[in-house]
């Protein structure tokens, strides 16, 4: 295992899903693929949501990995108080608006797996 934990990332196009992949390796994450019944428990389950409007059933069936889950989404405004807002509503850790740096998305990732301790 990863010092710091195995990631499920769930994102389908598949140029961003390598650059998170890039960028969570070179941080000390192993990244997993999402498939139910994994050997290990990840740290953090991050998915792109495409429409918040619509996420309920994929993020019910994603918090069967028992891990906190951070959304990734173009439908977000930047802004503190509307991602935490956002993120209560969806009932997840945490709301990172697309586009991101790599800085934000590690920010965001640490936050989310501390924040659930």
């Amino acid at each position: 295992m990863n010092p710091k934990g195995c990631v499920v990332v769930l994102e389908k196009d598949p140029p961003i899903r390598s650059l998170l992949e890039r960028w969570l390796a070179e941080a000390g994450y192993h990244v997993v693929e999402p498939l139910p019944g994994g050997e290990e428990k990840p740290a953090l389950v991050i998915a792109d949501v495409r429409d918040p409007r619509d996420a309920d059933e994929l993020l019910l069936s994603l918090r069967e990995y028992g891990a906190p889950i951070l959304v990734l989404s173009a439908r977000f405004r930047r802004g503190l108080a509307g991602s935490a807002q956002a993120a209560r509503r969806l009932g997840v850790q945490r709301v990172l608006p697309k586009p991101f740096t790599r800085k934000e998305l590690l920010l965001a990732v640490r936050e989310s797996i501390e924040g659930a301790r």
